[in-house]
């Protein structure tokens, strides 16, 4: 190889190592975007510190977010920390926004979780490090908001280790809480980091304090003993009593928390700016780079065999779709993330999923919301790309001549519809556009339209996620809508299996139709949706047939048997049929398998469901007892009430029918004290008599209109 393409390939490899590909992740309210607001100032990225409560940080940028205080969309940036690039992606804590979580997780090496010193591991907080356990993404926890009144950094750990992790260890301890938090003590230098500039901006490193000295040198032995069990030479060292120095420990801890699931836990207080300059370093030590993670696995379409592709440049190119944007100025913009290869402006790419050709217009490095053309993204690089028609969130693009199908991101379904239609005959055209659009950036909301009722319905995760939806579409879209009020997204399962026929024949003088089919359709556990099975022999309905057949089924799943409402965990065997060699077509069969279904699921004992809520009410003593009669009353399942400080945590279960409009119940029974959150956790079939009185009163409006 000649000595400049070696330099080249040394230069490249040089600039992956200190690359990180990082996201910041939390319960709503933890301060992720005050953390990263104060990474962009640290790293010289931005020149005025914004806050959110004055609307004025990078990554809200959105109206919406502005106004709300919360982060809604998850925004990309990019800074440099000493000689590391950091691409940088700040996520929503709020559970309607967790797709926002999920497809950042999915293309991200590493994460920093922030926790509220206060709160502790709270509901959400246990959601994002279980997503981040699924996509297996290192991370490091940082322990934010030590100046507030009732912060307790150990209890924090502890409940880190109780419910998320028993590799979490401290790095820092803090030097007081509260209003007297002063710094932290570096358990690996042994030395005392104090903010006493009261802005944060400049820090003092000094000898640990007398008072310290015991529970530092303790913390600093749990740290060293965790990591032995990590990693042999540790080990050796730790057991022959050998000197054990800090770079020994950095290396040991870099290992542990990229490849053996240890969590390095810092502190700070991200609004005063004290400890974000050391989380920087933390990110930059022990944080993998695009280098330190496997390979991408995925499987050859045209073979169906597993393949995989390594970081760099000189790989094949591959990239994953995981966010789409609309931008006012230049249309769909693709967010991707680059695995393998190069990606330049004007080039071809292959999209496996959709199996077209696309080309690529321009390259944008993103600042949240501002834009910054480039020629090429290379491997490791997160950037978006203009000019993509057909490429939707979850689409795999790759080198058309070595194609490669990277797995996809998977979501959760709506559990909330609301009815909406144009205010006026102009708004209607522009209102199916719009819809359009919103649908393929957020895969969480779904647009559908019901032929019964002639009505177009909306579907979210939650009240606020669609209350921002109709909202972006008055602004953003300058759509003029009403809207319904909020539904539950019911749906309908079975309880026995049933054999039914199928036909579909028309005969009218010339060319008819004809489809005949033999169905099973048998019950599956939760979660089981709907499978198709062909046990098709001997030719008794054409191969070609087939799949109209699945076609049918699939279609007809969407509006079940009882109130209209989709069908799922149920398998389908095609097991027999007939077809006529001339008046046999795609639709007969279609329609044929339609009529199956809609009258198997009738026959085989259907019944309603309805999404469940996990709840936590975070409730001061002296309203438990009406907090707790009103989740009663709303057939909630009270789990179990923990105490944290001078307040009580309820934890349970709730029908989320029974929960609209809870905000301003619970702020009426508690003075406006107490506090919830609620995310969906499983369908539960509906008592008798309520599913009675919800499908009377669902067949009712449809005959009425």
């Amino acid at each position: 190889m000649p000595e400049a393409a070696i330099k080249e390939e040394m230069e490249t490899e040089d600039g992956l190592k200190k690359t990180r590909n990082i996201g910041i992740v939390a319960h709503i309210d933890a301060g992720k975007t005050t953390t990263t607001e104060r990474i962009l100032f640290f790293t010289g990225r931005i020149h005025k510190i914004g806050e959110v409560d004055e609307g004025t940080t990078t990554t809200d940028w959105m109206v919406q977010e502005q106004e709300r205080g919360i982060t809604i969309t998850s925004a990309a940036t990019m800074c440099k920390w000493k000689d590391y690039t950091i691409n940088l992606i700040d996520t929503p804590g709020h559970v309607d926004f967790t797709a926002e979580v999920e497809r950042s997780l999915k293309v991200l090496d590493g994460a920093v979780c922030v926790f509220c010193a206060v709160g502790g591991v709270e509901p959400q907080s246990e959601t994002v490090w279980h997503q981040a356990d699924r996509y297996h993404v290192p991370r490091i926890a940082f322990v934010n908001k030590m100046d507030r009144t009732g912060a307790d950094f150990f209890e924090a750990v502890k409940q880190m280790k109780e419910r998320l992790s028993p590799k979490v260890v401290p790095i820092q301890i803090p030097v007081g809480k509260e209003d007297q938090f002063r710094g932290f003590i570096d358990l690996i230098a042994r030395k005392a980091v104090y903010y006493d500039d009261p802005k944060g901006m400049q820090f003092e490193v000094a000898e640990i304090p007398e008072g310290y000295r015991e529970q530092a040198e303790q913390a600093r032995h749990d740290l060293i003993e965790l990591l032995s069990e990590s990693g042999e030479r540790m080990m050796e060292k730790y057991v022959h009593d050998e000197e054990i120095t800090e770079e020994d420990i950095r290396g040991a801890l870099a290992h542990a928390t990229i490849y053996k699931g240890v969590v390095p836990v810092l502190c700070g207080a991200s609004f005063r700016n004290k400890g974000v300059q050391h989380l920087l370093d933390a990110v930059c030590a022990f944080l993998p780079s695009p280098l330190d993670v496997p390979p991408i696995q995925g499987v050859n379409p045209e073979t169906g065999e597993a393949a995989e592709r390594k970081t760099g440049d000189d790989q094949p190119f591959s990239a994953l779709a995981f966010k789409i944007m609309s931008d006012p100025y230049v249309g769909k913009l693709t967010y991707v993330r680059i695995y393998s290869g190069i990606l330049q402006s004007g080039s071809y790419v292959y999209n496996v999923t959709k199996e077209k050709k696309e080309r690529v217009g321009k390259i944008l490095k993103m600042h949240a919301n501002k834009q910054e053309i480039v020629k090429e993204l290379r491997a490791g690089d997160i950037g978006a790309c203009v000019g993509l028609k057909e490429t939707r969130t979850g689409d795999t693009l790759c080198d058309p001549s070595q194609p490669i199908l990277l797995e996809t991101i998977q979501f959760p379904d709506p559990v909330i519809s609301m009815a909406i239609e144009p205010t006026t005959k102009m708004d209607q055209e522009r209102l199916g556009l719009s819809l359009r659009k919103l649908e393929e950036e957020d895969p969480t909301f779904q647009v559908h339209y019901n032929h019964e009722t002639g009505e177009t319905l909306i579907s979210g995760m939650g009240e606020l996620h669609l209350e921002i939806i109709v909202d972006r579409l008055l602004r953003e879209f300058k759509v003029k809508a009403d809207v319904g009020k909020p539904q539950v997204a019911y749906k309908e399962t079975i309880r026995k299996s049933v054999e039914v026929t199928g036909k579909f024949i028309q005969q009218s003088g010339g060319h008819g139709q004809y489809g005949h089919v033999e169905i099973k359709i048998e019950p599956l556990k939760p979660g089981g949706g709907v499978e198709f099975v062909d046990k098709i022999v001997g030719g008794k309905i054409p191969r070609e047939y087939i799949p109209a057949v699945e076609k049918g089924i699939r279609e007809q799943s969407k509006t079940g048997s009882m109130a209209g409402y989709p069908a799922i965990d149920f398998q389908v065997t095609l097991f027999d049929g007939s077809f006529h060699p001339v008046d046999s077509s795609e639709l007969a069969f279609k329609m044929a398998a339609q009529r199956a279904l809609s009258e198997g699921l009738k026959q085989a004992s259907p019944v309603l469901l309805e999404p469940i809520m996990r709840i936590e009410v975070v409730v001061p003593n002296e309203y438990m007892g009406d907090v707790i009669g009103d989740l009663n009353a709303r057939r909630a399942r009270i789990e179990n009430i923990k105490e944290r400080g001078l307040v009580k945590v309820i934890h349970g279960t709730v029908p989320l029918a029974t929960m609209f409009g809870y905000a301003t119940a619970l702020r009426s029974l508690s003075q406006g004290r107490a506090n919830y959150t609620m995310e969906p956790a499983f369908y539960q079939e509906v008592p008798a008599n309520l599913a009675e009185e919800i499908i009377h009163k669902d067949s009712g409006l449809k005959t009425k209109k």
